[in-house]
């Protein structure tokens, strides 16, 4: 081992290419998007490092173009999840127990393959399995996991050197230990990123993962595992095993050895998986530690000083980028009448301009939603607003399912603010917009603050001080990310710790070291150097 206290270099955020025309990067990613749609691969579990077929198939389709199959995987079930299980213990002691530095070099050598070599193929996985624009998936894919395996790094020493007081005799240490046990990281399919980051910062601190993928992600997952057992990352720290939900949850949640969950997903699984838990809570030999994002109702709030270009653009941008299929959307919005009018000309204008169809298209702005399942229950939400005497769709709402699962962006405007679009979450490219009268500002807030049961990630706009002022405190609980004159998206590791709370989850911040320290379990130590050799203490001795 090596006599030195090693500091981790300063990360920095990833710069985000552009794909511009004339670019390398844009040519590089057009020949990788024809290099990979002409292929179908085979995708297996990767347990202990091993390659683990099955035989019960299942097939990763283009979200655009859902003939095109572009994998072939095999789909873990309960005799997977417990040779997962096995091979994650058997990998503890050997990991937990590496220098931090050997493991912090692993997922930042893992950072700068993706950086360069491994970055067309993860943007193109994710542009073709998830549908994701090139822009979409060089901010996610790329930068954003970049960012997660170097920020982590970085946080990860922070965290060690924290470290407490001595009094004069002793040297009072603190330890910090992976948990005892495994992490179950369960991710979802819309951030490539997120994906990435689940099973990977338990498993910086030392811990050993069991990993379930998003079924509608498994492509790029794949390219996920391949990449960082490139990196170096030992057989069985990380085990993968793609299927479906109970299949491999219900094993995993029942071993005695569960030390964690971290978890991006839906409310209700999130809400089901803590359940079980507390069900099981006497047959585990620690008790796990459960962090999880879920969902929002992500809001847009305008104070009458807001600027309307900048409103109009933010809500473009913050509900229909990567189809309204990202927790952070802007899904609601509050605007007041003395600017609605103008907010919707230039709204209904930006919404007409969207072009939607294949993110191989460069042009494109939309893709698809993710699956049938998606595409059917977005469209019952606009249905029902079709159907509806108090609303009415002022933009879109049409669907075509022929080629792809295809959403038009839809702009709803709702007369009142407990209709079910307004309120659910509904994660597909649907504005909901309730126009309040300017006077009314107080009760809107309380209609905003408590419209939905998540506190996810919120936006206001303004530019009088006070009214900004105002409005965060009157929202100060309704989001765990809250944005002043920008949309509600795009977080970036490193300036805006990512999480939410009420619904939205457990506010763990993803990407910080207030995520990190939930993968650890402190040890202090107390050393002293010349101890006491007999029990008397000196108030006792005799005499006045």
């Amino acid at each position: 081992m090596a006599n030195a206290i090693a500091s981790v270099p300063q990360p920095r955020n990833e710069p985000v290419l552009t794909y511009a025309p004339g670019t390398a990067e844009r040519t590089a990613l057009r020949a990788e998007l024809a290099r990979m749609s002409r292929e179908t691969v085979e995708i297996t579990p990767r347990i202990g490092g091993e390659r683990v077929g099955t035989g019960r198939l299942a097939r990763a389709v283009m979200p655009h173009r859902h003939a095109h199959v572009l994998a072939t995987w095999h789909q873990a079930g309960d005799a997977e999840a417990k040779r997962a299980i096995d091979a994650a213990i058997a990998a503890h002691p050997a990991w937990s127990s590496m220098a931090w530095e050997d493991r912090a070099a692993i997922f930042l050598r893992a950072a700068d393959l993706l950086a360069g070599p491994w970055r067309m193929r993860l943007n193109a996985a994710t542009m073709l399995g998830q549908s994701k624009t090139p822009f979409q998936a060089e901010i996610d894919a790329a930068c954003e996991l970049i960012d997660f395996w170097r920020f982590n790094a970085h946080s990860m020493a922070s965290i060690y050197r924290e470290q407490p007081q001595s009094a004069p005799g002793m040297w009072n240490r603190l330890e910090h230990r992976a948990l005892e046990g495994f992490v179950f990281a369960v991710t979802p399919f819309n951030f490539t990123s997120i994906a990435g980051n689940l099973p990977t910062a338990p498993a910086l601190m030392g811990n050993t993962v069991v990993w379930k993928p998003a079924s509608t992600a498994v492509y790029s997952a794949h390219v996920i595992m391949e990449l960082l057992e490139a990196a170096g990352l030992p057989p069985g720290v990380i085990n993968m095993v793609p299927g479906p939900g109970a299949a491999v949850g219900d094993p995993v949640l029942a071993s005695p050895h569960l030390a964690g969950i971290h978890f991006t997903g839906s409310t209700a699984v999130f809400q089901g998986m803590w359940e079980t838990v507390g069900r099981n809570v006497r047959a585990y030999r620690s008790y796990p530690r459960i962090v999880g994002e879920t969902g929002g109702k992500d809001f847009v709030f305008a104070h009458a000083s807001a600027e309307v270009d900048a409103l109009a653009a933010a809500l473009v941008r913050g509900a229909f980028e990567y189809q309204g299929q990202k927790c952070s959307a802007a899904s609601r919005a509050y605007i007041p009448a003395s600017l609605w009018p103008r907010v919707a000309d230039r709204l209904l204008a930006q919404v007409a301009e969207i072009r939607m169809g294949d993110p191989a298209d460069f042009t494109t702005f939309m893709g698809a939603v993710i699956d049938e399942h998606a595409f059917e229950s977005i469209r019952r939400y606009v249905e029902g607003v079709r159907h509806s005497d108090n609303a009415k769709i002022l933009a879109g709402g049409g669907a075509d399912r022929s080629t792809g699962w295809f959403i038009e962006p839809t702009v709803v405007q709702v007369m009142r603010p407990d209709l079910p679009v307004m309120c659910e979450e509904i994660f597909g490219p649907v504005l909901s917009i309730y126009v309040y009268d300017d006077t009314q500002l107080e009760t809107t807030l309380m209609l905003c603050d408590q419209g939905s049961p998540y506190a996810l990630t919120g936006a206001i706009f303004a530019t009088d001080r006070a009214a900004i002022a105002h409005m965060s405190a009157a929202l100060r609980y309704a989001a765990g990310n809250f944005y002043i004159n920008d949309k509600p998206t795009g977080a970036v590791v490193g300036q805006q710790p990512f999480g939410g709370a009420r619904a939205s989850g457990t506010n763990d911040k993803a990407g910080s070291p207030l995520n990190l320290i939930r993968w650890i379990s402190p040890r202090a130590i107390k050393e002293t150097f010349v101890p006491p050799t007999h029990f008397g203490y000196p108030y006792m001795r005799p005499g006045d």
